[in-house]
């Protein structure tokens, strides 16, 4: 008896779990999901790369370009907060 109220105390826990993940993954994945053209998301796969090797690379260089861009606002912001 104490073994089956064990083992349904974890299922309503794993249900539980389950459904918070459910609900915080739904909260955060709307917008890429909806597959709205022009979305924004940060690492959108390339149309036009036919393979999962181009994917990649242009997901590289869409990170590299993002992070220097994201540098380079730091050092115009101090720049300027500096005089």
């Amino acid at each position: 008896m104490k073994a089956i109220f064990g083992v349904l105390s974890l299922l309503v826990v794993l249900a539980i779990v389950g459904s918070i993940a459910k609900r915080q993954l739904q909260a955060v994945a709307p917008s890429s999901a909806t597959g709205v053209a022009g979305s924004t998301a940060p690492f959108a796969p390339d149309p036009n790369a036919a393979t999962v090797a181009e994917h990649a690379r242009s997901a590289q260089e869409r990170a590299r370009v993002d992070t220097t861009r994201a540098l380079e606002q730091g050092v115009q912001r101090n720049e300027r907060a500096d005089p």
